[in-house]
């Protein structure tokens, strides 16, 4: 006996409709409608021709950081502003608050397809090891909703703010997942560099860099990260946020750049949400978009993964946790407003995401284990476009959420109120 079948969905990669069964937390068959009738379930899921992807992947937040927009007293006019303005904040930070804000973005996450997420939470004289520990207790607390990774991320510096070292590896024995580094706050990076990769070495864990979030071409902090991964031998286990810095490169300097990173194995998540809101802000003509060149990677074999980074703070004073809002968003304004440019930007947020964070068995397949939204929109460029709030969410095959907008019928009641209705 299954515990329930998802019948009459698109899933990606296949054409005709299919029936998708689960029982104990996974994936038993995925068929063509209509094929698995000799199968019994406890429930069955009518997703009546809407498409089933796999849960979404969250490959870049930070939960403690979410929801200061009360709490500051003048708008952020550069990245260092932001940083400036949230080390101030930090300072008055407690752990009850932090978890109430984590857990606010978390469930909205939830609700909105997310299945897995990789917060950085950080490590400082400021917090001292609260923001990890906080992170850590929701990981196991959220465990039935959505996987969470933790990164120890040194957002002050290591060097800059003695006793980060030793915060860091203590981060690491109380249970971080990853390794978290920042190009553009120590003085020194291949000092920098040279701290975070041996932490890595050290402790088997991968890495995951704030790097070159600049318009300066000359900020190209992800080459040398590029060539300590292969050095190192962590090919496929280094990814790095923004990289902004790219895309201010001559193409040819970019190309050679994305081929590296290509060698290397270096995971790139593009942030629109902050990269656009932040870069551009010194040019007085021409002002550039601020973001890595997403096609450009593409095309030289670097996986590309988008994420949210900020709700509501200094960084990125709007925005929600809504992954499908912010490849909306790259959509506009990396050109990528095609048919077939929906399907890729929905890898991004699935199956490229899942790289990032280095799944095993993701995805809608035989054995996986049963982590799916469903949307009632027909086709993957409709659910890119629409954004429907209409979704009903998996995590291991237990139904988490299930959110029904009956817009339609909405309007039709407000038409008839009003004697508009002349159907």
């Amino acid at each position: 006996m299954l515990e329930q079948i998802i019948s009459n969905v698109r899933v990606m990669g296949h054409h005709p409709l299919k029936d998708v069964g689960v029982a104990d937390g996974k994936v038993v068959f995925v068929e063509n409608s209509g094929a698995a009738k000799e199968w019994t379930a406890n429930a069955v899921v009518n997703g009546e021709g809407g498409v089933l992807l796999p849960g979404l992947v969250e490959p870049h937040i930070h939960l403690e950081k979410a929801y200061l927009l009360t709490r500051m007293e003048k708008e952020a006019e550069s990245l260092q502003d932001a940083i400036r303005m949230t080390a101030d904040m930090k300072k008055i930070f407690t752990r009850s608050d932090m978890r109430e804000r984590s857990l606010q973005v978390i469930k909205e996450a939830v609700r909105n397809g997310v299945t897995h997420m990789r917060c950085h939470a950080e490590v400082d004289p400021i917090l001292g090891l609260s923001a990890i520990e906080s992170a850590l207790e929701l990981k196991q607390s959220v465990r039935h909703l959505l996987d969470l990774q933790v990164v120890a991320f040194p957002q002050e510096g290591i060097f800059k703010s003695p006793g980060t070292a030793e915060l860091m590896e203590e981060a690491i024995h109380l249970g971080c997942d990853v390794v978290g580094g920042i190009t553009y706050q120590d003085p020194d990076l291949n000092e920098h560099l040279k701290f975070v990769f041996e932490l890595a070495g050290k402790y088997n864990k991968p890495l995951d860099f704030h790097a070159d979030f600049s318009d300066k071409p000359e900020d190209l902090a992800i080459v040398q990260i590029a060539k300590r991964t292969m050095q190192y031998g962590l090919q496929g286990r280094v990814s790095a946020g923004h990289v902004t810095s790219l895309g201010s490169l001559a193409r040819v300097e970019a190309e050679a750049a994305a081929e590296l990173l290509s060698e290397a194995g270096i995971h790139i998540i593009t942030l629109p949400a902050t990269d656009l809101y932040i870069n551009g802000r010194g040019d007085e003509e021409k002002p550039r978009r601020g973001l890595t060149p997403v096609k450009l990677l593409q095309e030289k074999g670097v996986n590309v993964a988008i994420g949210m980074n900020n709700v509501q703070n200094p960084f990125t004073p709007f925005g929600k946790a809504d992954p499908l809002e912010t490849a909306w968003l790259l959509a506009v304004t990396a050109y990528l407003g095609g048919e077939r440019d929906a399907s890729r930007l929905l890898g991004m947020l699935t199956e490229s995401a899942s790289r990032v964070l280095a799944l095993e068995g993701y995805g809608i397949r035989e054995g996986a284990p049963a982590d799916m939204v469903l949307f009632r929109e027909r086709t993957e460029r409709d659910v890119l476009l629409h954004k429907s709030e209409t979704r009903t969410v998996w995590k291991r095959g237990v139904m988490v959420a299930d959110t029904r907008i009956e817009r339609e019928r909405e309007i039709v009641h407000h038409m008839k109120d009003r004697g508009e209705d002349h159907r």
